[in-house]
């Protein structure tokens, strides 16, 4: 049968659409504040116009990449609208690389412009040399080369004729290797952007204030939901605890997301002991599972968390621990263990799977582990040449995501490790996860990292990195103790080391550094508690 082609219906999908939208149903909204300027939709959108007019004016055609390097301002928000209404591809860098690695990214990306924020334009000085060739467009302050560009541009636009084009390429963190440019095209963008929209029921009340870094999946595809949303974006160019708070009661934020670590800063920040917030907060939360015990104290502070769960390969959150109305009457304890796990897939998604090594789905039982598995339009087209990574990740038309997990009851997904964190500790298999969630739930925790240590006897056991909360105390004995009262003797640390935890630029732990510190033999013995061997763990 031929397929019926009418005129009606062919039009590409694209995230850049709901500008329009927006702009027609909420023009004299707010769509852009922060400390230094606001915006309305109208404003906004003939902004982002005339940016897509700049580029296409500079010679910038269809498929051309252009590069930003921008903290959470207005100017990276307007280039993932002006860069693919131009026909452009949007390649947000990490603010937090380094110089080499900035430019390896250029490179690798083909990147023909860059766009950089004043704030961030030292990191390019070391690597001046080589981006001589290269269109750069400073920007940040109201007399910068950018808003002149756009004050002598006109706003031209050009149509999205093939849904499948790219959007946006998004660089891994390359934690174990080079960084690989992940590939989303309009169609994926648009579909898991209307994800976020559903799960985080935005609407033209909606105040975001992005404590998400931007340029991390394209703040999982909230820099479209929520201008789709009609809502009020707020940037943050800095993140710290104190100045959400400051943000949550100047501004009545709505909606955040962040991973865990930033979570716990806002748990601790001296704003936190002036009461929970005025309005209750939707926070959803990802990047690594948070602990029931830091969902309990959000709680307490008028936020409501959602778990999610995603890679840079699938748009960010493909999974969503989405509430049942059975958990209305489950203590608050037993309603964070719930919260904590990672859920079902999101509405654009097919149904997430567990597969064992002969890649057959694992019994819904809570205990059998295997590596999870996705699929759906909100998963990437594959790595930006590179055919030989994007074939190892497949699994029979099923990405690969290399976390471990299992499968409840009610289907629901819990993740139990990635696959290479797992510690194997005399023929024994030990999540990190389940041991981070037994220290975090001491008081005095802020958060900790669990990782492998050689042992002559065991070949390896659990080691603990700590940071503990602002004017807390507590011993590497009394962690230990702590943890053996929940868990087997085999899975407590036999190390624990109290320091800053280092992370990267989307605020997840940089677990590889601290393994490395303990198998190289670099490790600060010098805070560390190791108990003598007797032969047992």
């Amino acid at each position: 049968m031929v397929r019926p082609v009418g005129p009606f219906s062919e039009v590409s999908l694209s995230p850049v659409s709901f500008l329009e939208r927006s702009e027609f149903g909420f023009r004299d909204r707010p769509a852009y504040v922060d400390e230094e300027r606001s915006y309305t939709y109208a404003e906004f959108a003939g902004r982002c116009r005339r940016l897509s007019g700049a580029l296409i004016d500079r010679g910038y055609g269809s498929g051309s990449v252009i590069a930003v390097l921008a903290p959470n301002t207005n100017v990276l928000l307007e280039c993932h609208f002006g860069i693919p209404l131009a026909g452009g591809v949007l390649n947000a860098i990490n603010t937090r690389l380094a110089p080499l690695e900035i430019l390896y990214i250029l490179e690798h990306s083909g990147a023909r412009c860059l766009i950089v924020h004043e704030a961030l334009s030292e990191l390019l000085q070391p690597i001046a040399a080589q981006l001589a060739g290269l269109d750069i467009i400073t920007a940040g302050s109201d007399g910068s080369e950018y808003e002149r560009v756009l004050s002598q541009s006109s706003p031209t636009v050009k149509p999205v004729v093939d849904e499948l084009d790219l959007i946006a390429l998004n660089y891994t963190s390359g934690t174990t290797g080079r960084p690989k440019g992940v590939m989303y095209s309009h169609r994926g963008a648009f579909l898991q952007s209307l994800a976020m929209v559903s799960q985080a029921k935005l609407d033209a009340r909606t105040r975001f204030l992005w404590t998400l870094p931007m340029f991390h999946c394209n703040g999982w595809t909230f820099t479209w939901a929520v201008t789709a949303a009609g809502g009020t974006h707020i940037g943050l160019p800095k993140v710290d605890g104190d100045r959400v708070w400051e943000n949550i009661r100047k501004n009545g934020v709505t909606h955040m997301n962040c991973a865990p670590t930033v979570l716990s800063s806002v748990v601790a920040a001296a704003g936190a002991t002036a009461g929970p917030a005025p309005r209750p907060i939707q926070v959803a939360t990802g990047g690594a599972p948070p602990s029931p015990a830091l969902i309990q104290q959000l709680t307490g502070l008028n936020m409501n968390v959602t778990h999610l769960y995603g890679l840079t390969e699938t748009y960010g959150p493909s999974v969503v621990c989405e509430w049942q109305p059975e958990w209305d009457t489950q203590t608050a304890k037993d309603t964070a263990v719930l919260r904590a796990r990672q859920g079902i897939s999101n509405v654009v998604g097919r149904p997430i799977r567990v597969i064992d090594l002969d890649d057959r789905d694992v019994p819904e039982d809570g205990a059998t582990l295997g590596e999870v598995v996705i699929q759906g339009n909100n998963v990437m087209l594959g790595y930006f040449n590179d055919p030989e990574a994007t074939s190892a990740v497949n699994a029979n038309g099923w990405f690969r995501t290399g976390d471990l997990g299992v499968v409840h009851v009610n289907g629901y997904v819990e993740l139990r490790d990635r696959a290479k964190d797992v510690i194997i500790s005399g023929g024994e298999n030990i999540t990190s996860i389940e041991v981070e969630q037994a220290i975090a739930s001491h008081p005095a925790v802020l958060e900790v990292a669990v990782v492998s240590k050689p042992d002559a006897k065991w070949g390896e056991v659990p080691a603990a990195f700590v940071t503990l909360k602002p004017g807390s105390e507590v011993t590497d004995a009394e962690l230990m103790a702590h943890v053996r009262r929940t868990l087997a003797g085999f899975k407590v640390p036999k190390t624990i080391v109290f320091q800053e935890l280092p992370k990267n630029g989307t605020g997840k732990i940089q677990k590889f550094l601290l393994k490395k510190q303990l198998w190289s033999g670099t490790g600060p013995e010098s805070s560390a508690h190791q108990p003598p061997s007797n032969g047992t763990q």
